[in-house]
């Protein structure tokens, strides 16, 4: 099995090759100077010189707040480029592995989100995320859209790791405690994909995040619990954090589809968050 990892320098993409010793595929970890997705003529003489059986697309424009500002490039990247990468998938007959993001509904939903929930983007990260998805879902057949949340790892930018080098200077904190959510280690999110990829059925669209719900507060609160570091945080509403982008006030995916599609087991985030810490530290 031949894969194409597109965006590797990112935490999902670094996750897959560190977990890529432990398949029998034939992995390709490409970055923005080997494959530029938003180059059209680009990603066809990649794939015209190179066989793949299936395409993970790691790559995204994902500065939420920085997106309301830069909508140009946001669609450039999370629409055309995808658009581009979806028509090449086609004509070279690749499975497509797309990841989206909770950022597509608004929430204020009181119940996880399924699959068949209506979509009603807040921002313009998650309107060009939302758009991309229909570009693979008009183009493709063979796709596999899978929408997470709140990324971490031991990997790339992140809540996390955020928070832990707050810490070194800081005695006190302060963290948003009215957004629900569930924490998503991004090495299970690969382990994920793989799964998938190698039943290579069931194609759609699926949710997929660690199993549990949380606060912004409650994942902070974790975080130093469990590297034993001792400060001080704050609850706070999201009023008195105010962003360019307006945030999902809830954000918790149902993952029935994926686990009962895939026989999935999905670990509970305080568990893998245990585990990441372990590969911080």
């Amino acid at each position: 099995m031949q894969v194409l990892v597109i965006g590797s320098n990112g935490q999902l993409g670094q996750s897959l090759r560190s977990i890529a010793p432990n398949y029998s595929v034939n992995f390709t970890f490409s970055d923005r100077s080997l494959l530029d997705i938003t180059n059209q003529q680009n990603i066809n003489v990649y794939f015209q010189k190179n066989k793949f059986d299936f395409c993970i697309n790691c790559s995204a424009y994902t500065a939420v707040d920085k997106a309301e500002n830069e909508e140009d490039l946001a669609k450039k990247i999370n629409v055309i480029g995808v658009s581009y990468l979806a028509e090449a998938c086609k004509k070279y007959q690749i499975t497509l592995v797309h990841i989206s993001t909770d950022f597509v509904f608004n929430g204020m939903a009181f119940k996880p989100y399924t699959e068949e929930t209506k979509t009603d983007p807040i921002s313009v990260y998650g309107q060009t995320k939302l758009d991309g998805e229909k570009e693979i879902q008009r183009i493709l057949d063979n796709h596999y859209i899978i929408r997470t949340s709140w990324l971490y790892s031991e990997f790339g930018n992140n809540f996390m790791k955020s928070m832990l080098n707050l810490s070194k200077n800081r005695d006190v904190l302060s963290v948003v405690s009215d957004q629900i959510g569930t924490p998503t280690y991004a090495v299970d999110l690969a382990k994920a994909i793989l799964i998938i990829i190698q039943s290579n059925s069931n194609y759609g669209l699926y949710h997929y995040s660690n199993l549990g719900v949380a606060s912004w507060y409650d994942f902070a609160k974790a975080i130093f619990e469990y590297s034993n570091i001792n400060i001080k945080i704050n609850s706070i509403p999201s009023i008195l954090y105010p962003t360019p982008a307006n945030r999902p006030f809830f954000s918790v995916l149902d993952k029935s589809k994926i686990q009962n599609n895939f026989k999935l087991e999905i670990p509970y985030w305080r568990e893998s968050l245990k585990k990441s810490l372990k590969n911080v530290f």
